[in-house]
């Protein structure tokens, strides 16, 4: 039996997937910015020589790179609710999943883009008398940020796939709302097809932009 493509009831539900996507931009957007504040504390204090700072950040990290994201999702969603007796929204929940999960991994990545940078130059700013707080914004902070931003890029598409968990809360995103033009037209080959073309034109317009602020970024430095 050969099956008969029609799109024409997928396009005719279209406003629901554009609201979808819209939905996805927002939840990504917001949890990357939330996720930069974190990964920059998390840094800071793995960074630092102080055990009872350094080793809460190492745990953290850890924890977010050894459990599967959703178990994040419900954790907030169905526990964090119970333990502090408020009620939380999916979207609310999906934020804190994401920003937590994407702040140790950003963690990692300015982490590492800091320590990469060569002994000898940081040895030489302290001969010169420069302080810590000197030494980091003047020299090594500079030589790091080129160092950061592939890994860095790579782990917001990832955090961009990882908004697709957040249908399982019902949160309204361009997975949640798929599923909803599927249950209305029940043509899910082209209601799937139509969302995974809608991810990768997104994807791609966002590598697109990526590329264009790091060579940005390269020819200012």
């Amino acid at each position: 039996m050969t099956y008969s493509w029609d799109f024409r009831p997928v396009l005719e539900h279209f406003d629901m997937l554009a609201l979808g996507l819209l939905n996805t931009v927002k939840i990504a957007a917001v949890s990357i910015v939330l996720g930069v504040l974190v990964g920059l504390v998390l840094a800071m204090m793995r960074l630092s020589s102080r055990r009872w700072l350094s080793w809460p950040a190492a745990v953290f990290v850890e924890f977010y790179r050894n459990t599967p994201p959703i178990v994040h999702f419900f954790w907030f969603f169905y526990a964090f609710p119970v333990l502090l007796s408020v009620s939380m929204s999916p979207y609310v929940a999906a934020v804190l999943a994401l920003s937590t999960q994407s702040g140790a991994f950003y963690a990692e990545v300015f982490r590492g883009g800091i320590v990469s940078v060569e002994r000898g130059q940081w040895e030489g700013g302290r001969a010169l008398g420069m302080t810590h707080a000197a030494l980091m914004r003047r020299v090594i902070v500079p030589q790091a940020v080129s160092r950061m931003v592939p890994p860095f890029i790579e782990r917001s598409f990832e955090l961009l796939k990882t908004t697709a968990l957040a249908s399982t809360l019902a949160y309204a995103d361009l997975l949640y709302q798929a599923m909803l033009v599927n249950s209305e037209t029940s043509r899910p080959p082209e209601v799937y097809t139509t969302i995974a073309l809608m991810y990768l034109v997104l994807l791609v317009t966002a590598s697109q932009l990526a590329r264009l602020a790091e060579a940005r970024l390269t020819a200012y430095q």
